[in-house]
């Protein structure tokens, strides 16, 4: 169904509003036209924050497309208004992973200047396509799973073009994936179920900066946390952190939730389902809906239904039952609305001034993977100073010179 074009200006306005840093970004983009001429090509969740993003890219002079990171994570009335603003949507929510694919595809026929991609899928297509470097002056990635991806790019040596990691930029890592992460999935699990989490043995699967964030507010919310890991240096990092710390097999018994945080594939999978309690909820916040696994499920399973939106109960042979949230897809975008605005904030002016240093320089840059370079770093922590009421000391001349000394090994 089309989006609603009055209500999609209103929820980008409030976006807006909230998104400062994105805002003083666009003003200078605007002035200055950093892109204009080139084609910028995102594939993101589309809704009201990333409206934001591609609107402040058209205003620096970009001819922006921009299709759906996920078949679940659209926003319609935002979309109808992006359309009638000039940037070139293909996103709808629901949409099939046909018209999915369709769109990632249509990123890469409008033959993009600069990618800005969301789990490396439109560099991905390129890849396996075969495209030789012409016109792509180079990517920006902000997931885990995206940067894993360009890795083995790199390590293969068959990148095309050169890519700005913005996932492990300080600004978007410490914040996006944990108070992001952690704060989303919760209310994509509440929207999902309406159900209290206080006394809930929850299993977070992967204590990344993601994982973290989910087992601290869940945590928060009085659940009994369990976290599993296959990294032992994270493992003991959690345990210290005050969380039981145990195999996915073991966890599963007691499991009131599951949610999963790794970027892998198939971390719930049959022998896990053969254990779990009657009425167990399952859920995923990793960028793939492969975390659980889904084909597993039905086959082990009787039946399976819908119970309620966003809600599929699977039925097993002995009676119990499990509740797949989502489709097993992002839950914090497929039952719910995505990250914070202020968090969104804070990783779409990383994006945008990545895709400004892209623009500029991935002509003269090598085929691999770089670091957000560290002025655009600490440019948007002190820009976001005071919107969280924090503030700094500065360096005396005396502190300045003793770090000085050290640095110069004296």
């Amino acid at each position: 169904m089309p989006g609603d074009l009055e209500r999609g200006r209103q929820k980008i306005e409030w976006a807006r509003t909230h998104m400062p840093i994105l805002e003083e970004v666009r003003r200078r983009f605007e002035h200055e036209q950093p892109f204009r001429g080139l084609t910028l090509s995102l594939v993101l969740h589309v809704e009201a924050k990333t409206a934001a993003l591609a609107l402040a890219l058209k205003a620096g002079g970009a001819d922006v497309h921009l299709a759906a990171g996920n078949p679940l994570s659209t926003d319609d009335d935002p979309v109808a208004a992006l359309r009638e603003a000039g940037v070139h949507t293909h996103a709808v929510k629901g949409e099939s992973i046909e018209e999915y694919r369709a769109g990632i595809r249509a990123m890469w026929t409008a033959d993009p200047d600069v990618i800005i991609d969301d789990g490396a899928d439109l560099v991905a297509l390129i890849h396996s396509e075969g495209r030789r470097r012409g016109r792509i002056r180079g990517s920006t990635e902000e997931t885990t799973t995206g940067v894993t991806r360009l890795r083995a790019l790199e390590r293969s040596k068959t990148m095309l073009f050169p890519a700005i990691d913005v996932n492990d930029a300080d600004m978007k890592h410490l914040f996006d994936n944990r108070y992001g992460t952690g704060q989303s999935t919760i209310d994509g699990i509440l929207t999902a179920t309406n159900l209290l989490l206080a006394g809930k043995v929850a299993v977070v699967a992967g204590y990344g900066w993601c994982g973290k964030g989910v087992a601290a507010r869940l945590h928060g919310l009085g659940a009994e946390v369990v976290v599993t890991e296959i990294d032992p240096v994270r493992a003991i990092e959690a345990r210290l952190d005050g969380f039981q710390v145990r195999p996915m097999l073991e966890a599963a018994r007691r499991a009131d939730l599951i949610v999963t945080v790794t970027g892998s594939t198939r971390v719930v999978r049959t022998e896990h389902f053969q254990v779990l309690k009657d009425g167990c909820l399952l859920a995923n916040s990793g960028h793939f809906d492969v975390e659980v696994s889904r084909a597993d499920l039905e086959g082990l399973a009787l039946a399976h239904r819908p119970v309620r939106p966003h809600v599929e109960e699977y039925r097993f042979a002995d009676g119990r039952r499990c509740y797949l949230l989502g489709e097993g897809r992002l839950i914090n975008l497929a039952a719910g609305q995505g990250h914070p605005v202020e968090i969104m904030d804070l990783s779409f002016a990383l994006q945008a001034l990545s895709a400004e240093h892209v623009a500029r320089h991935g002509l003269d840059m090598e085929p691999k993977v770089y670091p957000v370079p560290r002025e655009i770093d600490q440019a948007v922590a002190r820009g976001s100073l005071p919107n969280f009421g924090a503030a700094v000391d500065t360096p005396t001349p005396e502190q300045t010179a003793y770090a000085a000394s050290w640095q110069g090994g004296t």
